[in-house]
This record gives C-alpha cells, structure tokens and sequence, in this order.
C-alpha cells in the first residue's frame, strides 16, 4: 500500500461512526479508503446530494457516498441516524475537523450522529511520519458532549498530518 502499513485494528462492530483524523490532505481520503478496504471493511462518507448527478452517481455510489440533502427538513444528524436504524451493517467515517484547513473547534457531528443512532465512535488515524493508517479506540459516547470530544481529540496526541500546521493537538487542559 505504497509503503504505508496497518496499525491497530480496533474491535469489529457492525455499526460505527468513524472519526477519521488529521485531514489536512486530499490523500487522507485515498489512503482511508484503501485502509478500509484493505481489511476488508466498507465505509461510507457523506456527499452533497448536489453532487450524485451522471456521471458522478455512479463514482460516489461505488465508493459509498451518501447523500446528504440539507434542503430537507430533517437535519443530517436525523438523516444519518435514519440510515443507520435501516441497516444491519454501516461504518460511517467523518472527519470532524470539517477541513483541510488548520482548525481549532472540531465539528460535533460525529459524536451528534453516534448518539442519536446509539452507535459507538470508532477512533481512526492517518499518521503521516509513521505511513500507518489504523484504529486507536472504539469510543461510547457518555452523553457529556464536550468531554467526550476532548477525549477523543486526545487519542490523536503524536499523530503527524500531511500537513502538521495544519492540525491542532488536543492540550492536557481540555484547551486545543
């Protein structure tokens, strides 16, 4: 896999949001896939509905686009977690930074989404100066929405983006 190896697997569940981080990079989406894919999983990734037109619908759809519509009255938090009750198996990955971009606030949509499927948050890693892709966590959301994400963030400590300024560590005071 390009001199990339597979670290830590993490426990098997059938339904999981993946919380995918450092996205600093176009390749993290590339290299997820194949992580993925490589261990025989399949993991799904949001898409604007906008965006599964022909031929696009047939790319994205094969590579487990799902179509988000925020022009309707249910929010993606309801939307994903309908998705989920329809299905025996869903990974969903999620990467909250919501950008390449170096972000300070991550985005809570992924522990919102774990919570309202009553699914658990599967804690992924892309470590660029390792060139290791794996699973640091399988996490149970308790309900405490800003302590949760703190944890979470700091299963990330020591791991280096693509672009390292672009990806800002979880600090011992819960501060980021």
């Amino acid at each position: 896999m390009l001199g990339w190896k597979l670290g830590p697997l993490g426990e098997y569940v059938p339904k999981c949001v993946i919380c995918v981080a450092p996205h600093t990079s176009n390749w993290d989406f590339p290299l997820g896939k194949l992580f993925y894919v490589s261990i025989g999983r399949k993991a799904c990734f949001l898409i604007k509905k906008e965006w599964l037109f022909f031929p696009f619908n047939l790319l994205f759809g094969a590579l487990g686009g799902i179509p988000v519509d925020r022009r309707k009255p249910m929010s993606v938090t309801d939307q994903m977690a309908e998705e989920f009750a329809r299905r025996d198996e869903f990974h969903l990955a999620i990467t909250p930074e919501g950008t390449r971009k170096k972000a300070g606030e991550w985005k809570k949509g992924v522990y919102y989404i774990a919570v309202k499927a009553n699914v658990p948050i599967l804690v992924a890693y892309l470590d660029y100066k390792k060139k290791e892709v794996g699973v640091k966590a399988l996490f149970y959301p308790t309900g405490d929405v800003e302590a949760d994400m703190h944890r979470i963030r700091t299963f990330y400590r020591g791991v280096t983006a693509r672009h390292p300024g672009n990806f800002e560590q979880a600090s011992e005071s819960g501060k980021t």
